[in-house]
């Protein structure tokens, strides 16, 4: 079960800009959190879980860490496969480049899945299970 997460960003107006498209396409939202960050999840009644995003370096990382290096790699559920490629198409006009078209994945089962990279080099996928991927 997700918490939360979080990914440092390099360049927190073109995040803001694939993230807002993308919670758009999966029914979810941003919201700002500071300057130097903002929150992507499902709304303010429901805050939890979310992921963090921010340019601040966290005081956990180890020496030499930065915005894409030690990519990260977030899944989020869709209600269904229209949904996963509504999140491909949206996070694709954002500025996210396609690390793998929207379809079945072999080996899986039934489970159908999207992924992008975002524009910090992050391994964002939006995926359905089950009937849903049917």
């Amino acid at each position: 079960m997700l918490d939360h997460t979080g990914i440092i960003v390099s360049d927190l107006t073109a995040a803001r800009r694939f993230y807002d498209a993308v919670a758009e396409a999966l029914g979810l939202q941003t919201a700002s959190n500071s300057p130097e960050s903002f929150l992507f999840g499902h709304s303010a009644e429901q805050p939890i879980p979310y992921l963090w995003i921010g340019t601040t370096r966290p005081s956990y990382w180890v020496e030499g860490s930065r915005a894409g290096l030690n990519q990260m790699h977030v899944a989020f559920v869709a209600r269904d496969k229209a949904m996963v490629d509504a999140f491909h198409r949206a996070a694709l006009a954002a500025g996210g480049r396609d690390n793998g078209a929207p379809g079945p994945r072999e080996g899986a089962g039934d489970y159908y899945g999207a992924f992008v990279l975002d524009p910090d080099g992050n391994n964002i996928e939006a995926c359905c299970r089950g009937v849903a991927a049917r």
